[in-house]
């Protein structure tokens, strides 16, 4: 294909009147002139793209510029020119070690950068690392977080099954916040007393975000709206009332001046826990994630300061980065989040099969509930059953049974003997894996009989439950993505932090309801990329040799009205030579001779 390449350039010369006021029509003459001379300039050109645009694929139009390398040598003489060679003392020789490391540097910044956009990843101040303690705070992933000013600290429990953020709060009935009590913390917990915060203020029963439950147990519009959270465990509760109060929050992003915010978040003021949260589940709180409007990542996504979407990476101590705002990697795996009535509810998921070693058990197919709350996997009784009994074929050793062990499945180990443990593979749509990581846990009994456990249980509803693993929540897109990773490298390895079209808010949640899932229709890819590249029959078809006579019929006519221009520039300063010195009769007749001769 032959391609045409059309570059221009106007320039306009600002000219000083030096006449006063006497050449006003003079001036008025000249400036219609000229204007006439560049409306026909741009009637040309535009009929010269509309001509190309028209071609039947034989001649393209295109608008070139020059690509300069920042490390160039025309780069480098171009800034020599403009620094007066100050700036050259620190310019890499090409392909050396510094000028490998400050080509890395810069696309280390422009991965973090967010072209055109106010929005950044964000993270708790205290640092994006989340806190694995076993069995001592049953299991959870942990985070610090700060609230209020003066700011104080907390550690919550990661839960994306739930959507409420509560603290211990002016305590009725609350668990020890003694670091005593507590075999692994180093300090005492906090509790958290609206009063003694400056911008904390409660939530009026006459808010929009006070709804259910807690709206029907008002009994004025101005009184605090009080919450009661009921969650699965066995008789747990939390409740108390809702606050409005700060967030601290640090930012990874370029904006250096807006590296700390403070983000207004609606909290439950937990006077009073029961049943688990008691024993010391989550002695600090619960940071709910869920896609509820009361959650901290919605409330941040309503507020334009992140992306509607959070990742949670989980490396191999069980320890990992919590980041709002992170839409993974573009290379991750993803698959679509499955909707209740048209509502994003629950970050539920459709499974294909489930597939032990490389067989994917027939019949396996369910729905499952990514939770980060849940430390393990559960499964319906029916899949449940499939998966453990393949699994117990393909392991090479012997089942121990223990008593009040909560896995059924246990195996015994030495030092002389490897166990062959089959790797646990989910399977969504579009042939996504997801690799179960470690699914066994290593089990010592009051005999010091050392075994590994399968750390699958069945589940009583009809759903799984999937944890520990690291995952993307992409709510603005309704998927849920993963990828392997260290978790250390996830404050810069990202690169999907775009701006929503227009500089807008992505997909606010609405304040008094669930996210609605959007009725979209796309064309596929596979479609689109097949289209054919012929012209439609509507189109006129136009050879080379056209083309080529258009282009030679437009150039004669701007060479002709450039002569004129010229030949009318000339004839201008001949008249600037002959222009009258003053005003009255001789003035307009003069203009009127002029005129008449143009």
């Amino acid at each position: 294909m032959s391609r045409i390449t059309i570059q221009w350039m106007v320039e306009i010369n600002h000219v000083t009147d030096t006449f006063g006021t006497q050449v006003e029509p003079f001036l008025t003459s000249v400036g219609f002139f000229w204007f006439s001379f560049f409306m026909a300039i741009s009637l040309l050109l535009w009929l010269l793209l509309a001509k190309a645009l028209a071609l039947e694929g034989a001649v393209g139009v295109t608008f070139s510029s020059r690509l300069v390398h920042r490390f160039s040598e025309e780069a480098k003489v171009h800034l020599a020119s403009r620094s007066n060679g100050y700036a050259l003392q620190s310019w890499p020789k090409r392909n050396s070690s510094e000028y490998f490391r400050l080509l890395l540097s810069s696309d280390k910044t422009r991965q973090r950068m967010k072209l055109g956009s106010q929005y950044e990843s964000m993270y708790p101040s205290e640092g994006s690392q989340t806190f694995f303690y076993f069995n001592e705070f049953y299991w959870l992933h942990f985070t610090w977080i700060d609230i209020g000013n003066p700011n104080v600290s907390f550690l919550v429990a990661l839960d994306s099954g739930s959507d409420m953020l509560w603290l211990p709060c002016d305590c009725i009935e609350c668990a020890s916040l003694a670091a005593s009590s507590y075999k692994v913390l180093d300090r005492d917990l906090n509790q958290y007393r609206p009063s003694l915060s400056s911008t904390s203020r409660h939530l009026l029963c006459s808010h929009q975000l006070c709804s259910g439950d807690g709206r029907s147990s008002c009994k004025g519009s101005k009184d605090p709206c009080p919450y009661n959270y009921q969650y699965t465990m066995e008789n747990t509760s939390s409740s108390g009332y809702l606050i409005e109060d700060k967030l601290h929050l640090a930012s990874d992003g370029r904006h250096a001046a807006q590296n700390s915010v403070q983000a207004s978040i609606i909290l439950g003021c937990g006077r009073k826990q029961t049943g688990a949260y008691l024993q010391g589940v989550a002695p600090d709180g619960v940071l709910g994630l869920g896609p509820g409007s009361i959650s901290v990542p919605s409330l941040l996504a309503k507020a334009g300061l992140v992306r509607s979407s959070f990742s949670i990476c989980f490396n191999e101590n069980d320890s990992g980065r919590i980041l709002f705002g992170d839409l993974g990697r573009f290379t991750q795996h993803s698959t679509p989040f499955l909707p209740i009535d048209g509502k994003l509810l629950g970050y539920i998921v459709g499974v294909e099969s489930f597939c032990v070693g490389s067989l994917c058990l027939k019949e396996s197919r369910f729905e499952a509930l990514i939770d980060s709350g849940t430390s393990f996997t559960f499964l319906p009784k029916n899949v449940y059953h499939k998966v453990v009994t393949e699994f117990d074929k393909q392991v090479n050793a012997t089942r121990v049974y223990f008593q009040n062990m909560d896995w059924e499945y246990c195996y015994k180990t030495s030092s002389q003997e490897l166990i062959n443990i089959p790797p646990l593979k989910l399977t969504f749509s579009r042939n996504q894996t997801f690799l179960i990581q470690n699914p066994m846990l290593q089990y010592s009994d009051s005999q010091e009989r050392t075994s590994l456990c399968l750390t699958v249980s069945q589940s009583d509803f009809n759903y799984a439950t999937i944890g520990r693993y690291h995952m993307v929540f992409d709510r603005e897109n309704l998927r849920l993505g993963w990828s392997r990773s260290n978790c250390q490298d996830s404050m810069g390895d990202r690169a999907n932090f775009s701006s929503p079209s227009g500089g807008r808010s992505p997909n606010p949640l609405p304040a008094n309801q669930q996210q609605s899932v959007p009725n979209v229709r796309a064309v596929p890819p596979a479609l689109a990329g097949n289209a054919s590249p012929k012209p439609s029959a509507a189109t006129p078809g136009f050879t080379s040799g056209n083309s080529l006579f258009s282009l030679s019929l437009i150039s004669h006519l701007l060479l002709w009205l450039f002569g004129q221009a010229r030949m009318f520039h000339n004839d201008d300063n001949e008249a600037r030579a002959s222009l009258p010195k003053h005003e009255g009769v001789e003035m307009k007749e003069w203009m009127k001779k002029r005129v008449d001769s143009t």
